[in-house]
């Protein structure tokens, strides 16, 4: 894959909003007196810095990576385009279920600007420009899903330990199991209509 100057401001922007939303979660604990570890530990339990973290890392391997396995495994179109499905998701699930419960200002502002609005776009973009067309499958969807999937799970099960969930919809102490499931099918469903999207995208892109 050839390289473009454009993907080098595309990583960097990629990691200075994880960078910045890192920074005010420690300032934040630091303020409180609280474990530094258990914040940062809090931060990577949110799907949108994990999802936001792999596409840092795939634009950083296509920006300046040498090559290797790790590189081609990264690059790959079944792996560009889990993630492309998975920075989707972040965007329509803030948008639709999460923006209006707070106002944020300031520099919490711009790094929930960059991790929710810019960097969905950019990657997108990104999967449109650069990675090749025609090898995803309909198969790929099922192996994009155990994402999300052990998220879910790990999320419920973090929760049952210590009581604390990362989103409102997953809250079991609040909704009840049942509720939990049904919200669950429901982003799942959303994540499998975007990953139909960019399949039928990829194979109208070959055709073309």
């Amino acid at each position: 894959m050839p390289r473009r100057p454009w993907l080098t401001l595309a990583a960097l922007l990629g990691w200075a909003g994880l960078a910045i939303q890192l920074y005010l979660v420690l300032l934040a604990r630091w303020q409180e007196q609280a474990s530094l570890i258990g914040g940062l530990v809090n931060l990577f339990c949110f799907f949108t810095v994990l999802t936001n973290t792999l596409v840092a890392t795939v634009l950083s391997q296509a920006a300046f990576g040498r090559e290797s396995a790790a590189r081609r495994w990264f690059l790959s179109p079944a792996i560009s385009g889990c993630v492309t499905a998975s920075i989707v998701l972040v965007a329509l699930a803030y948008s639709l279920l999460l923006r209006h419960l707070w106002q944020p200002q300031g520099w919490q502002w711009l790094a929930d600007e960059l991790l929710h609005d810019v960097m969905p776009l950019v990657f997108v973009l990104y999967w449109w420009l650069e990675v090749p067309k025609g090898r995803l499958r309909l198969w790929h969807l099922a192996a994009w899903a155990l994402y999300p999937t052990l998220y879910f799970a790990f999320v419920l099960l973090r929760g049952h330990e210590i009581g604390i969930y990362p989103y409102p919809f997953v809250d079991v102490a609040r909704l009840g199991y049942g509720q939990v499931l049904v919200n669950a099918l429901a982003v799942l469903a959303g994540f499998w209509g975007i990953g139909l999207l960019l399949l039928g995208l990829d194979r109208w892109r070959t055709r073309a």
